[in-house]
């Protein structure tokens, strides 16, 4: 289309002079040729004058009569003969052949025509590179397809929460976030019942946390951080125990000797240095040496 001011230029011709060149249309009334004129029209309230076109080829008429208003950039020749194939039956490779257009300029033309018409107008009309609208395509296509991705994730997972973005209830990045707080929520519960069976199994007999926190007594959250004290001091005894053990490991001899003699003087320096609990200890490793 032309720039709003030369629209008024072109009605102001029409109103004084008269159209001079007929706007062409095909027997179905669709327009071929005269978009500007009908506007200056329009805008002019004068009653356009209109022809039939009787050919067998709108293509080129459509072709024809784009190339002739100006000198065309190989972007814009390449989203009219887009335009006109799409009306058309025949392939881009032909199009590409007849009209002398790259075809990958082409494709990316019938791209952008696709999935922007707006951007292709813009690209016939010289307002914007054919190269500049592809791209934009492109991340349009690349986060709609994202967006598809993360949708079809939900639906898989969770649903409802798809269903509320289908109602407009949520956004999707709103549900995405619930999702990830379900997950993150359930992980917890889980590293709860972990520790539950842990406990269990180590014979301790202390009301699990997941029970408690399911009568309600105290939080998931409460009952997480409990777990993970009980771990991690469960851990340290381990790993203390495991080093007293190894100690002990490397010095047994001295503890078989003790055993074997316990009334030497060697031995009663060992016991007068311990604590009653470790003389006691003492005593029962001693006795099974």
């Amino acid at each position: 289309m032309l720039r709003e001011d030369e629209l008024h230029d072109l009605a102001e011709s029409i109103k004084t002079e008269g159209q001079h060149t007929p706007i062409v249309r095909d027997a179905d009334g669709v327009l071929l040729d005269g978009r500007n004129r009908l506007a200056a029209c329009e805008i002019a309230g004068v009653e356009p004058l209109f022809t039939t076109y009787t050919g067998t080829d709108p293509v080129q008429l459509i072709l024809a009569s784009n190339l002739r208003r100006r000198h065309m950039s190989k972007g814009q020749k390449a989203m009219i003969t887009e335009m006109a194939r799409s009306i058309s039956e025949h392939s881009l490779r032909d199009h590409a052949k007849l009209h002398a257009v790259s075809l990958t300029r082409l494709s990316n033309a019938a791209t952008v025509l696709k999935h922007a018409p707006d951007l292709a107008e813009l690209v016939r009309t010289g307002k914007l590179h054919l190269d500049a609208a592809y791209r934009t395509v492109r991340e349009i296509k690349a986060h709609a397809a994202a967006m598809q991705a993360k949708h079809n994730y939900l639906s898989q997972h969770a649903p409802d929460l798809a269903d509320q973005v289908v109602e407009g209830l949520l956004t999707l990045d709103e549900a995405t976030t619930a999702l990830d707080a379900r997950r993150e929520e359930e992980q917890l519960r889980q590293r709860v019942r972990d520790a539950d069976a842990i406990c269990l199994a180590d014979g301790d007999t202390t009301p699990p946390l997941g029970q408690r926190a399911e009568r309600g007594s105290i939080t998931w959250h409460q009952a997480h951080q409990s777990a993970e004290q009980f771990l991690a001091q469960r851990q340290e005894i381990i790993n203390r125990t495991q080093q007293a053990l190894e100690q002990l490991a490397k010095n047994w001899t001295g503890v078989q000797k003790l055993g074997a003699h316990p009334n030497t003087p060697y031995a009663q320096e060992i016991l007068d240095g311990l604590s009653p609990h470790a003389r006691a200890l003492t005593g029962r490793l001693t006795t099974r040496v």
